[in-house]
């Protein structure tokens, strides 16, 4: 993985929680979301994608969201962020319509209960 960004994993039943900690740009989107789509599998129901320790996303990193919304939807799996109010990447999300396609938690365990 590039060293911009880490994907930290942990399970919680059938939902996977992927905490993105670094940048996510053009030079690492395809890396990032091969690694999420690999660690997601067919047996979990949805993916809670935390992006509170991500520093920087940029127009890739916006579309990887988009399309792994619509990848996943296409699965019957879920995919859902988590940014709490004031994080690096709130602003981003606002001004991209975000959460028009994928809904948007303050924190991993309201997005966890909201795919139980």
């Amino acid at each position: 993985m590039s060293g911009l960004a880490r994907v930290l994993e942990d399970r919680r039943g059938g939902v996977l929680v992927a905490a993105l900690d670094g940048e996510v740009d053009a030079s690492n989107a395809a890396e990032v979301a091969e690694r999420l789509r690999r660690a997601l599998g067919n047996a979990s129901t949805a993916l809670v994608l935390d992006l509170s320790p991500t520093s920087y996303l940029d127009s890739a990193g916006i579309s990887l969201l988009f399309r792994l919304a619509e990848e996943l939807g296409a699965r019957q799996q879920r995919l859902v962020v988590v940014v709490p109010p004031g994080a690096p990447v709130a602003r981003t999300l606002q001004i991209t319509g975000v959460g028009g396609a994928v809904p948007i938690h303050p924190d991993v365990a309201a997005a966890v209960a909201g795919v139980a």
